[in-house]
């Protein structure tokens, strides 16, 4: 199914909001929870499934759905439709802060791997699945990195990630990360995990003991704050967890 043809602002940059414009008639799919307004004409419905093929039976639909579980997501994804004569707006936004990606897919081989919690929304008729890493090192070390969303399409897909996000274009070359720093790569990109050399770096770096190994041609998303991290500093400076007061107000 060819992708829908959306148009899109995205107002704001630390904290920004993601605002999609419908033509009548086109759809996009969206993370549940993640809309904040629409306007009149706008209509949207939960459903199990992406909608990519309108000819899918019910229990693809679910086994789909089950494997998107495994990421953590919803069940059920909602999509939001223009059923006017004019063309109307929704809004969405991530929730944490960060900075919202828009990816042309078109551009990208038309596929793009993300890490489990990244997808924002995307046109109707883009395919959202599961992708397990193919290298064993990958899958037990990998972390955050270990189950990644795969998106196919020939549209918009937008990602949200934490922090300021910067693109990387690799040309045959490899690029090592951390895993949680990872927001997603491209078509063409091979992604694997690879220890850390030197005990005293292991141990004592603070960098943990793997590395994202990136490699070959073609787009890589790194985010600088990965919310994980944000959420491991603010537990730990909490009083209720041990953390103490600074003195403020």
């Amino acid at each position: 199914m060819q992708c829908h043809k959306v148009d899109y602002e995205i107002i704001g940059d630390s904290m920004p909001m993601l605002e999609v414009e419908l033509d009548p008639g086109e759809t996009v799919v969206a993370e549940a929870g993640s809309m904040n307004y629409m306007e009149q004409d706008i209509s949207f419905e939960a459903k199990m499934g992406d909608g990519a093929d309108p000819e899918e039976g019910m229990f693809s639909k679910l086994f789909s759905a089950g494997k998107r579980m495994v990421t953590g997501e919803s069940l059920f994804m909602t999509h939001f439709s223009n059923s006017g004569s004019q063309k109307r707006k929704v809004a969405f936004a991530a929730p944490y802060p960060g900075m919202v990606v828009p990816v042309d897919m078109s551009q990208t081989g038309n596929r793009l791997y993300c890490q489990k919690d990244a997808f924002l929304c995307a046109a109707l008729g883009t395919r959202l699945s599961v992708a397990f890493s193919r290298k064993l090192g990958a899958g037990f070390f990998g972390g955050e990195g270990f189950v990644l969303q795969k998106l196919e399409g020939d549209g918009m897909a937008f990602i949200q990630a934490g922090g300021t996000v910067v693109k990387k274009e690799l040309n045959n070359e490899t690029l090592r990360i951390d895993t949680g720093c990872l927001v997603g790569f491209s078509e063409g990109v091979e992604y694997d995990i690879e220890m850390v050399k030197g005990l005293k770096s292991m141990f004592l770096g603070g960098e943990g003991l793997w590395l994202a190994t990136l490699s070959g041609t073609g787009s890589v998303w790194v985010q600088s704050l990965p919310f994980s991290r944000l959420a491991d500093r603010i537990i730990a400076a909490a009083p209720a967890m041990g953390g103490k007061n600074k003195g403020e107000s």
